[in-house]
């Protein structure tokens, strides 16, 4: 009866109402934010008017960031889209461009991450043997392991047991199952938690191993308490027992480090199981609630050596800032081999805070080395010129280029956008489909029946650039099939986008697409 009510007292659903925005700290941090752009806007209508000699210097100005946006290593879209806005608010324009490009916020984070990967590298073992296995075949994958291994810490692993889950209700059963195992330790970390039925189950859980003297570690991103949770839940975790972090809270000052959210979904436990995938702790992504239809989302659990990598992963965001780190204590506990396990499998994740585009990158190299096909499911079509160019050529070659996208959008906006691909990916013989009963949340790739990546990056800029963001690469895996089958199945249920249908999409949301394009990669 203690724990019910312990759990309740954290678990309630959010109450909702005029009132509670009015009063929340979401209205504050909004109406403070806003009173600083309008004073900095009044400045400078203030130093236009004052002085007339501001005009001419401003042309030399823009022109000057102009010449800057051409050489610099920027995203070709992302340069197009900073002219346009430069062009139309000059001096504002291009004050706004280095406001964002001088990582005003965040350089102190940027530098705490850059060190908790750097003194992290050799964490843990890499062994050749596995990645020899793999370098004659023609995949590409010890290329992809070598990619890979420059932005982190990150082995290809053997002897790993991978479990597919095609919804998000069949994880979170497993997850249960597992958490009620847990003996040593728990380390979570999600994008979204939200208090309602999923997250009460599992809290329940939590609490109570917290108090059998399991280490319990939840983390969420600070976006979560002005949408999902109280402001500070973190502390009332901590008053019961469990250690808890929100990454990068949003607090009431302009700064562009906002724009780097902890997207992840991880879930280790005692190094022995491991999920990740789209499934974020929160009652729709189970279908306990309808929002958006039917919601399709997938995952996968990990119980190897593999689980390794994802301890390390939340281990390097958890002790940032920290300055004693402790890697040793979790890191040290014995792999389990799986005898019997097929394939390998690389746990891999992308960090915005340096010049790599990890999940990109492996999203590409699947697309230019499948030779019959790569199916893919994603929430989310925002490209830059690059990926919709691999989308088109492996289409174009030959290859059978299939996409699932949403039926029932969850952000208008977004899915106009998807739209505006429509077209050239379609010409190029790039099929597309949509969900007819929902929203498809999944982040799948999968490609001739011999590799697959299950995880949390969307097709889109904020995923490809701006996140944190984990997956898991499977090569030869036995499960590979299952997730071929489930895209199948996910098939059946979609129309199919065709040349007409492009042609006769509604006026709204072709207007919406055109508008939203020119700032595409800023969203």
């Amino acid at each position: 009866m203690e724990n019910e009510e312990r759990v309740a007292s954290l678990a309630k659903p959010v109450k909702k109402g005029i009132l509670r925005l009015i009063f929340s700290r979401f209205f504050v941090i909004l109406l403070l934010l806003l009173l600083q752009l309008a004073l900095l806007v009044m400045a400078y209508l203030w130093f236009r008017d004052k002085l007339p000699a501001l005009l001419e210097i401003q042309g030399v100005f823009v022109f000057v960031m102009v010449i800057y946006l051409f050489n610099c290593s920027m995203d070709t879209s992302a340069k197009l889209t900073w002219i346009l806005i430069i062009s139309i608010l000059l001096v504002a324009g291009a004050a706004f461009l280095l406001f964002t490009q001088s990582n005003v916020g965040h350089r102190m984070e940027t530098d705490m991450v850059k060190r908790q990967i750097d003194s992290t590298r050799t964490a843990l073992a890499k062994d050749r043997e596995v990645l020899r296995a793999v370098e004659h075949d023609g995949s590409g994958t010890d290329d992809l392991c070598r990619y890979l291994n420059r932005t982190g810490c990150f082995p290809l692993y053997d002897k790993t047991q991978v479990t597919y889950f095609p919804l998000g209700e069949y994880k979170f059963a497993a997850m249960l199952e597992e958490l009620e195992k847990a003996e040593k330790y728990i380390f979570m970390e999600y994008f979204i938690v939200e208090e309602g039925y999923m997250w009460g189950r599992i809290l329940d859980i939590l609490l109570r191993k917290a108090a059998e003297g399991v280490e319990v570690r939840v983390m969420y991103d600070g976006m979560c308490e002005m949408s999902t949770l109280p402001v500070n839940y973190w502390k009332l975790l901590e008053a019961k027992g469990i250690h808890a972090k929100a990454f990068s809270s949003i607090k009431p000052v302009v700064s562009s480090h906002y724009n780097y959210r902890d997207h992840r979904k991880i879930l280790v436990i005692d190094g022995k199981v491991a999920f990740n995938g789209g499934v974020n702790l929160a009652d729709e992504y189970i279908n306990r609630i309808e929002r958006f239809g039917h919601w399709k989302d997938t995952a996968v659990m990990l119980k190897g050596p593999a689980v390794r990598s994802f301890a390390l992963m939340f281990l390097q965001m958890w002790n940032i800032g920290v300055e004693k780190p402790d890697y040793d204590t979790w890191l040290s506990l014995p792999a389990e081999d799986v005898d019997g396990a097929s394939g390998y499998v690389m746990p891999y994740c992308d960090s915005p805070l340096d010049e790599y585009k990890a999940g990109e990158s492996v999203y590409m190299d699947m697309l230019n080395r499948a030779t019959d096909y790569v199916h893919i499911m994603t929430p989310y079509l925002i490209l830059d010129g690059e990926l919709e160019t691999s989308l088109c050529y492996a289409a174009q070659r030959g290859v059978d280029v299939k996409l699932i996208l949403p039926g029932i959008p969850d952000k208008k906006v977004a899915y106009s956008l998807a739209k505006t691909h429509y077209k050239k990916l379609h010409e190029a013989g790039v099929k597309i489909y949509e969900y007819t009963p929902g929203f498809v949340h999944a982040k799948v790739f999968v490609s001739d029946d011999r590799k697959a990546v299950v995880g949390t990056i969307n097709l889109d800029y904020r995923s490809l650039y701006h996140h944190f963001e984990c997956a898991t690469y499977l090569y030869k895996v036995d499960c590979i099939t299952e997730i071929e089958s489930d895209f199948q199945e996910t098939l059946s249920k979609c129309r199919t986008v065709t040349a007409e249908s492009i042609k006769n999409e509604k006026i709204g949301y072709k207007l919406l697409g055109g508008l939203a394009k020119m700032i595409s990669p800023l969203m």
